[in-house]
């Protein structure tokens, strides 16, 4: 893992737009208690930055959902919902790591609404340009990105990455292009 990477974001970029982001969700619920759901594995880097500057009343938890199994093609969504409190009547804001096609947030939106939530707001750290096959759009977005592929701070290829305090593009000559 001794590659040279091309940094997108830094990591005081992103120390920045999770401190901006937080104010924005913090503008829209005031005080009001909020249960807070990430979406694993790819969100819990920023889900532990982003809820240390949260003061509202907060309950944290999260979801597993995966659609890339090894690779970078798309594939079937499994979803493990095991770990998620109780968020009937609650205020929920679904929180994932990066919004690419859209169908992994569609998804887990559409399991959370059958749960009853008072409302569901979702985030996300990256919105990849031209990318959205959905009609959903993310409520907050911190940083829009180019349609390149990125690791570091929570995404990973191939479960490496995740470590990096920053996001970095990786070359397409790093990208196995059968996902094997």
């Amino acid at each position: 893992m001794e590659r040279p990477l091309k940094i997108l974001l830094s990591e005081h970029q992103l120390q920045e737009g999770v401190t901006a982001v937080a104010r924005q969700v913090a503008e829209v619920y005031g005080d009001r208690p909020l249960t807070i759901i990430g979406v694993m594995t790819g969100s819990v880097v920023m889900l532990a930055d982003l809820i240390r500057q949260m003061e509202m009343p907060l309950r944290v938890g999260v979801v597993q959902a995966s659609s890339y199994h090894g690779g970078v093609q798309r594939g079937e969504l499994t979803i493990n919902a095991d770990l998620m409190p109780d968020i009937t009547g609650r205020e929920v804001l679904l929180v994932d790591d990066i919004f690419d096609t859209g169908h992994t947030l569609v998804e887990v939106t559409r399991l959370m609404r059958e749960l009853r939530p008072t409302s569901i707001r979702t985030l996300v750290l990256l919105r990849k340009a031209g990318r959205q096959e959905v009609d959903l759009e993310p409520d907050f977005v911190v940083f829009e990105i180019p349609d390149e592929f990125v690791v570091g701070y929570g995404l990973d290829y191939e479960d490496e990455y995740r470590n990096l305090p920053h996001v970095a593009f990786l070359e397409p000559h790093e990208i196995k292009s059968d996902g094997s």
